[in-house]
């Protein structure tokens, strides 16, 4: 995208959600891109507005890859807490990996054969999921894509950020302390599971960012985003490059990996940062064992498309491609931040289920 990338530094049960939904969130700074769902689009300032309330208790479905780490929890308390505050009825559900593309598209079917109104998508693949959305699309069922992007022309609207950005955003943060003729530093990179919209999103981001820095990336390490494989990985970097000064990528990499660097006293000699927000990338940065990450305030987007569904049901007006505006967060900010926005509430467990 077109995009006036800021410095660095800039700024499984159902439960009632109540207890999480009060307040109002917005107005909140945003980003529209113009035409929407261009891949080039220019992108503008905004401001979101939020309906009050639904006309009806409609039903929406949000289908989800998975809720193995923080951000979908983040995500899930947005969607759920919106939808009860809006009043409309919700079902989450998770494929449990993204490896899970049939499950997921399995779970797509099952929210359209149990009469959901509106489909939330936080695609497993860029592309795999298209044939599924044009088939929903052709019922006249709005499908909402949310956080992670795909390419099918048949959706309604798009709540996301630019991983791109992001990516780019966590990469020009290392060039800006590696700049052009300083000493070289080896950078291991972990962007998460390959043919994700949003992982191909951020490397292609991280990659432009550091070119032509003293920045030297090593060969990207892709995978799923559990702990587990995410641990593996850096492991592998650590032993065959001694010499590696940061390890950057995935918010479940950079939590996985500050027991190692500690275990091994690698503290000083070896930082962490990722290129999104979770709670535990935000305790890192406040404890000083993760350098920085950019926030993309993924409550707000589960917020959004939830706001979007209802919208476009009630044939109101909406902004079709929109996103929160992203902020890097360090050391030098972290105490700026309203965490609310862009993180859940701590002690909040997954919710599935909101009625109305």
């Amino acid at each position: 995208m077109k995009l006036v990338l800021k410095t660095a530094l800039a700024l499984s049960v159902a439960i009632p959600t109540a207890a999480f939904a009060e307040g109002t969130w917005f107005p909140y700074p945003a980003q529209e891109v113009t035409p929407a769902f261009s891949a080039d689009g220019e992108t503008s300032a905004v401001t979101y507005e939020a309906l009050n309330a639904a006309e009806k208790a409609w039903n929406i479905c949000v289908s989800f890859p998975h809720m193995k780490d923080a951000y979908w929890l983040g995500v899930d308390y947005g969607v759920t807490a919106e939808a009860e505050r809006l009043g409309v009825n919700l079902n989450v559900v998770e494929a449990g990996g993204y490896t899970e593309l049939a499950r997921q598209i399995s779970q797509i079917e099952d929210c359209v054969s149990g009469g959901a109104d509106a489909i939330v998508v936080g695609a497993i693949s860029f592309d795999g999921l298209n044939n599924v959305i044009g088939e929903v699309a052709a019922q006249g069922i709005p499908v909402i894509d949310v956080i992670n992007g795909v390419s099918s022309e048949d959706i309604s609207a798009k709540s996301l950020v630019s991983f791109h950005t992001m990516g780019y955003q966590t990469g020009a943060y290392l060039a800006e302390k590696h700049p052009a003729g300083s000493e070289p530093v080896q950078v291991g990179w972990f962007p998460g599971p390959a043919g994700a919209g949003w992982v191909e999103g951020a490397h292609a981001g991280f990659m432009e960012a550091v070119e032509g820095s003293a920045v030297e990336v090593l060969e990207p390490r892709f995978g799923d985003t559990g702990k587990e494989t995410q641990l593996k990985l850096v492991e592998d970097v650590l032993q065959a490059n001694p010499d590696v000064r940061y390890l950057a990528g995935t918010a479940v990499t950079a939590e996985a990996a500050q027991g190692l660097i500690r275990e091994r006293g690698l503290q000083g000699e070896v930082d962490l940062l990722a290129f999104y927000m979770t709670p535990g990338v935000y305790t890192g940065i406040e404890r000083g064992f993760i350098l920085a990450a950019p926030a993309d305030s993924m409550v707000i987007q589960g917020r959004v498309a939830i706001d979007q569904a209802v919208r476009i049901l009630e044939g109101k007006d909406f902004v079709q491609h929109v996103g929160p505006e992203i902020f890097v967060v360090d050391p030098t900010n972290i105490g700026e931040v309203e965490r609310t926005n862009i993180l859940p509430p701590d002690g909040f467990a997954p919710v599935f289920s909101v009625s109305n």
